[in-house]
Order: structure tokens, then C-alpha cells, then sequence
């Protein structure tokens, strides 16, 4: 869907990796929505396998990315206000954070913090990979980077990721102040 924004809508981009808490990013989707946010989603490869790909279509009113746009193909999200990449994997922490842009899901938030778009990330690590100091480097990389860095305590290995304590909103929270813009 190409459609304008909606009168007193902003464009929110809403990066998603595949982490098991992904099946739920109606969290995230609802709450922007309250808030005035028209939402787009743009999924790591790996991903859309965690996701109701025609229920997120149906909830935003725009198709999923998940690759780059062939040349000459229009863009089908508005430009974004703000992105969120919830929930964030040790891989793509990493990655972002290195400067690899080997995905469109990565090639957002890499290019954002250039284009000045205000980005929060809401890890979601396990406690094996959260230990590992490449992922302590990362974060700081991202802070560095003026990234917003929300809260999660990281789930235990192989015991799944604790969807029960992740808090999708904490993503507007941080990114709103920054925007000007009230919950």
C-alpha cells in the first residue's frame, strides 16, 4: 500500500529478528497505533518465519520487507519518523553495530544513524550470548551512535525468550521524548 500517511500520523518503522518473542509484535503495533503512529514493518530473512506475515499485513495495511527493492520499484512505506528494532537479536546487535548492511533489516538502522531518524533497539539475548564481551562492545557502539537502548533481562539458554516480561511499548517510550511527541 502506498497510501499517504493518515492526517496526524507519523511513519514508525518496526524492524523485527527472529527471536521467539517476534510472534507477538502485535504488541508493538497496537501501541504505536494508539499513540498516532501509521506502522511499518520490515522483517529479517529469518524473521518471517516467527511472524502471521497476513495478519501483520492486514494490522499495518503495508506488505512486510524483508528484501532490497529491485531499481525502478516504488518505495511501498512512507519514509520513516522513527524505528524501532524489536526484539533485536545478538546477531543483528552485532552486526548493526560492526556496520554490516548485509539485509535490508540491517541496512535500515545502519543507514538511520545517518540520516539522523531517532532508532531504539529492545535486545533479546539469552544470558549465554549477553555474556559474551562482543556483545557488551556492541552496545556501547550503539550508544555511541545515539541508538536508545531498552531494558530486558536476558532469558535463560534454551528456555525460550521470555515473552512473558518483554515490554514493546518500552520502545515508543524511549523514541518519543526525542520526537517531541506524548504518550
Amino acid at each position: 500500500m502506498t497510501d499517504p500517511t493518515a492526517p496526524g500520523e507519523k511513519p514508525f518503522l518496526h524492524v523485527v529478528c527472529a527471536a521467539g518473542v517476534a510472534a507477538d509484535v502485535g504488541g508493538l503495533m497496537t501501541a504505536a497505533r494508539q499513540r498516532g503512529w501509521e506502522v511499518g514493518v520490515v522483517a529479517t530473512p529469518q524473521g518471517l518465519a516467527f511472524l502471521d506475515v497476513t495478519a501483520v499485513q492486514e494490522r499495518t495495511g503495508h506488505p512486510i520487507r524483508s528484501a532490497w527493492r529491485t531499481p525502478g520499484e516504488a518505495r511501498p512505506l512512507p519514509p520513516a519518523d522513527a524505528i524501532a528494532v524489536v526484539p533485536a537479536t545478538f546477531h543483528t546487535i552485532n552486526k548493526w553495530a560492526a556496520g554490516i548492511s548485509d539485509s535490508l533489516a540491517l541496512g535500515i538502522p545502519c543507514e538511520a544513524y545517518g540520516m539522523g531518524v531517532p532508532t531504539a533497539v529492545l535486545p533479546c539475548p539469552n544470558a549465554a550470548q549477553a555474556a559474551h564481551p562482543a556483545y557488551a562492545r556492541s552496545l556501547g557502539v550503539l550508544r555511541e551512535m545515539n541508538v536508545m537502548i531498552g531494558t530486558y533481562e536476558p532469558h535463560r539458554p534454551k528456555a525460550g525468550g521470555g515473552a512473558d516480561r518483554f515490554r514493546w511499548a518500552e520502545a515508543l517510550d524511549l523514541l518519543e521524548p526525542r520526537l517531541g511527541r506524548r504518550s
